[in-house]
């Protein structure tokens, strides 16, 4: 019966073998890494805009102080209103004009731009390769020789479609039929419904330009008056030196604050201690004192006069007298005495009784 035969490595070379394959594979990883000053691959640049949502994948980096939105491939853009901005990492800005919403895509050194809606102006010069998407046609700007790429594309308020080439031009394709148009440079044209049959030439149609704050120049320097000296005469030496000496300054009033609410203050009898006491005596509080400190409000006083016509109220009351209420009775009638009156009277009566007597007896 044979047995296999055992190989027997020594320790040394073993030790050799596993730093060879570690360096190897440390050199691989080195590789493949990108360098720490280059940006990952799928970066596609900063935004910014006072109104925007974003989804999907992106970074949020602080630099210096601010935090900074970092678009991804894959992230989705949302412009409620206003403008946006993204500064590309190879160079260039997209300008965004909203209300907007589109999302990005970034392979291989391309970038490509699927527009729902609003308007983009790109200006890029040479990387990266822009595509822009619609639901229905695909814009590509076309660079001329080694120049920049100046291009808007978007919708106006219709649903049509604008394109613009400032710098270089834009192949124009129908995604569905195939069939493509290319825009010359200088060119701005207009398509209804995604229809190349319908393309026809407008001018600034459709615009996006990015609104830069103006700052406003610093105020100029005020300017400067040449002063001439001049010997002083007799009659200003006495002026400069009473305005050269210091005025005393009235003392200042010292405004005593009003104290509204009421203070109150605790006079406490005075504490005792006597070492030889195992329990110090305690205070007797009948002598407590509260004193209760408030402002009398001086009472208000209005002095004035009512102006104005005095009204005349007119009196339910009756007359004191007959006379006064008769206007045209001028005559004071005298009142005769109340005796002779009852004389007369009895006379009269006595006199009557008679009559009556004589009349009878004949």
């Amino acid at each position: 019966m044979t047995r296999p035969h055992k190989f027997f490595v020594p320790p040394p070379i073993l030790f050799a073998l596993a730093s060879g394959a570690m360096l190897l594979m440390g050199t691989s990883l080195l590789l493949a890494a990108p360098p720490p000053d280059e940006p990952p691959s799928d970066i596609v640049g900063v935004i910014e805009g006072d109104a925007i949502a974003v989804s999907g994948r992106m970074n949020v980096e602080v630099v210096h102080g601010q935090a900074k939105t970092v678009l991804r491939s894959g992230s989705d853009v949302r412009v409620q209103s206003g403008q946006a901005r993204i500064d590309l990492v190879e160079g260039g800005n997209i300008v965004i004009c909203g209300p907007a919403h589109f999302s990005v895509l970034k392979l291989a050194g391309a970038l490509t731009v699927a527009l729902d809606s609003g308007i983009i102006h790109a200006q890029i010069a040479r990387e990266p390769v822009l595509t822009v998407y619609t639901a229905q046609i695909q814009a590509k700007p076309v660079a001329i020789g080694d120049g920049p790429l100046d291009v808007l594309a978007g919708f106006d308020a219709a649903g049509a479609l604008c394109i613009r080439a400032a710098s270089g031009a834009v192949r124009i394709e129908q995604q569905l039929t195939g069939q493509s148009v290319i825009v010359p440079q200088g060119g701005d044209v207009l398509l209804a419904n995604g229809q190349l049959d319908t393309l026809r030439t407008t001018s600034g149609h459709c615009s996006c330009e990015l609104q830069v704050e103006k700052a406003s120049p610093p105020p100029a320097p005020p300017a400067i008056t040449p002063e001439v000296g001049v010997l002083a005469s007799n009659e200003d030496i006495p002026k400069k030196q009473v305005e050269a000496t210091p005025q005393p300054q009235p003392p200042a009033k010292q405004k005593v604050a009003a104290t509204q609410e009421p203070i109150y203050q605790v006079f406490m009898p005075p504490l005792a201690y006597d070492s030889s006491a195992k329990v110090q005596p305690d205070f007797d509080p009948k002598f407590i004192i509260l004193v209760r400190r408030v402002r009398v409000r001086s009472t208000l006083t209005f002095k004035g006069r009512v102006q104005g016509d005095p009204v005349i109220a007119a009196s339910n009351t009756a007359p004191p007298n007959s006379a006064a209420a008769n206007p045209h009775s001028n005559q004071q009638t005298t009142p005769k005495p109340a005796t002779t009156n009852q004389n007369v009277s009895i006379l009269d009566r006595v006199r009557a009784f008679f009559r009556r007597l004589w009349t009878h007896s004949s």
